[in-house]
């Protein structure tokens, strides 16, 4: 399925009223609403009737699990112990268990967990309201990976509540009362040893990991390890490169001085990553290495995102204005850590000269560009 953007005017349009859900969650001009409140705008059941389990449930690696059947010997600890710390920075995050560190791109800080609440709601726009795009049939187990403030588990677990539905990622900032059958795990999905056994889940999600992994594909090839015959893998990424159908958008150029800054700004990113060891620029790949790993019945949906409001057809115009403010406030922190000390050597000055015109150009309604987004799925050979 393709959205086509149609070109309208250039004018700056403000976000719509406040008319239904989509738009009331999201709206720029509008407080925005905290995870706990997304969460109970979207259910068809009333927050305050809503089962929450009071314990809470994260584990991190360090001693043995007892208090899950079915779960393999692993080590884990509580995560209020000493043994294990977490870095939450405007650079990046940095997590460090049992004296190995787990370096991460970007920030995880209250400001930057807010914008993932409202990225989530884009993304729901995106899909047209929908979660999961695998066939799934009452899953008994479901695992999602880069759960992030953990909307999308407790959204399931609503839709499955005889599922067991876990998240997991690589730091604790997801709430501590959640559905009875949710859980929260801090683990890094670049182990190839997982927390659970071999063939354990029904249905692996993994959802906005460009540049958090070393390599994606060997996250396809665990994934397909721990799911059950017949399970499936289901990818979602937004991919952060620039598409135009009408030539307003200049091309990028090698030198870095396209009058396009957003451009520059992507063609930087495409060399540090690279250079960090941490891909961006791989989701086109995803769908073949899947099926490199053995994926049946893989099926990839691409869905078109104007990066700012200047299509003219309503709804496209709402979802570029939504992708505006999200590219305007993330676009620093997705920044410090790629081009500062760690990336590229620039100092925090430079950084935020340069995303001034970035920004600009974010924001340029002349240019008719669009992102794409991508949900892979492929089912897990039954025999």
């Amino acid at each position: 399925m393709t959205t086509n953007p149609e070109s309208g005017p250039d004018e700056k349009t403000d976000p719509p009223a406040a008319t239904d859900h989509e738009v009331r969650a999201i709206t720029p001009d509008e407080p925005r609403l905290k995870y706990s409140e997304l969460i109970c705008f979207h259910s068809a059941v009333p927050c305050h009737s809503l089962r929450v389990s009071p314990i809470t449930p994260w584990k991190v690696v360090g001693d043995t699990i007892d208090t899950m059947k079915e779960v393999s010997s692993h080590r884990i600890m509580d995560v209020t112990s000493s043994s294990s710390s977490f870095w939450l920075s405007r650079g990046s995050i940095a997590v460090k268990a049992n004296s190995s560190s787990i370096a991460y791109l970007y920030p995880n800080d209250e400001i930057e967990l807010d914008r993932l609440d409202m990225q989530y709601e884009i993304i729901r726009m995106v899909n047209e309201g929908r979660i999961f795009f695998a066939p799934l049939d009452n899953p008994e187990r479901v695992l999602d990976i880069g759960t992030g403030s953990g909307i999308w588990p407790i959204e399931m677990a609503e839709i499955f509540p005889d599922a067991q539905i876990i998240g997991t990622d690589l730091s604790p900032v997801q709430p501590g009362q959640v559905p009875p059958n949710v859980q929260f795990f801090v683990d890094d999905a670049q182990e190839e040893d997982w927390l659970w056994p071999k063939d354990h889940f029904d249905y692996i999600r993994s959802s906005m990991l460009l540049g958090a992994l070393n390599s994606y594909k060997s996250l396809i090839n665990t994934a397909r390890t721990y799911l059950k015959p017949g399970g499936y893998m289901e990818c979602h990424e937004w991919d952060v490169a620039l598409f135009c159908d009408d030539d307003t958008l200049p091309a990028p150029q090698d030198d870095f001085q396209c009058p396009h800054e957003f451009q520059n700004w992507i063609q930087y990113l495409r060399l540090s990553t690279k250079n960090l060891d941490r891909p961006v620029f791989i989701v086109d790949k995803i769908a073949d290495w899947m099926r490199e790993a053995g994926f049946e019945d893989v099926k990839e949906t691409i869905t078109k995102i104007p990066l700012n409001p200047w299509p003219k057809d309503p709804h496209l115009k709402r979802l570029g204005a939504w992708s505006e403010r999200n590219w305007l406030d993330g676009i620093a922190a997705f920044s410090y850590a790629p081009f500062g000390a760690r990336g590229l050597g620039w100092t925090q000055e430079e950084i935020e000269v340069f995303l001034v015109g970035v920004r600009r150009s974010i924001s340029d309604r002349k240019v008719h560009s669009y992102q794409r987004f991508h949900v892979v799925t492929g089912r897990k050979p039954s025999s």
